[in-house]
C-alpha cells in the first residue's frame, strides 16, 4: 500500500501568449477536466519544484525559470471519493496556485495513466470547462494576474 498522500497541492494554469488554456481530462474520471494538479511529494518539497514536476510528469512541458507562483492558496474539502488516498482524518487539502506561459503550439505528452485527453481553450470556455470551482477561480484571475486582457 503506497504512503498517505500529503494534504498539500500545487495547481498551475497553463497559457499561451493568447491566453488560451491547456486543460487535461483525467483518465479515471472521463469528463473531468482540468489544469495540471499534483501533490508535494515529501514535508518540505518546494511548492515550484512540485509544480515544475508535475508539469514534466503530466504534460512533458518543461516549465523551466516561466513558472509564476501566485502566492494564492486555496483550502478546499477534498472529494470523498478521494479521501482513502490521504491518512485517515484528512479531509482538506491546501492548493497553492501557479501559472505557466509558453509558446502558442507547444506539443503536449499526456501521462497516458492520468489523463487521456488534452485541449487548448479560449479562456472563459476553459473555466466553464473545469469541474473543480478553484481551477475555474484561477483561470478566470488570469488576465488580471498577468495584467492583460485575453486576446
Amino acid at each position: 500500500m503506497p504512503a498517505p498522500k500529503l494534504p498539500v497541492s500545487v495547481l498551475v494554469v497553463i497559457h499561451d501568449p493568447r491566453l488560451r488554456v491547456l486543460l487535461i481530462e483525467r483518465a479515471a474520471q472521463p469528463g473531468f477536466w482540468q489544469s495540471v494538479t499534483g501533490s508535494v511529494d515529501f514535508v518540505g518539497e518546494p511548492l515550484a519544484e512540485a509544480a515544475a514536476r508535475e508539469v514534466a510528469e503530466e504534460t512533458g512541458i518543461v516549465a523551466g525559470d516561466a513558472l509564476r507562483d501566485w502566492h494564492l492558496a486555496n483550502e478546499y474539502e477534498i472529494y470523498p471519493r478521494w479521501r482513502h488516498r490521504y491518512a485517515p482524518g484528512v479531509w482538506k487539502n491546501v492548493e497553492h496556485v501557479f501559472s505557466l506561459e509558453v509558446p502558442e503550439g507547444t506539443p503536449v505528452r499526456l501521462a497516458e495513466r492520468e489523463h487521456r485527453a488534452w485541449q487548448w481553450l479560449p479562456l472563459r470556455e476553459a473555466a466553464a470547462q473545469c469541474f473543480s470551482a478553484s481551477n475555474a477561480q484561477a483561470i478566470e484571475q488570469l488576465p488580471r494576474r498577468l495584467r492583460r486582457e485575453p486576446g
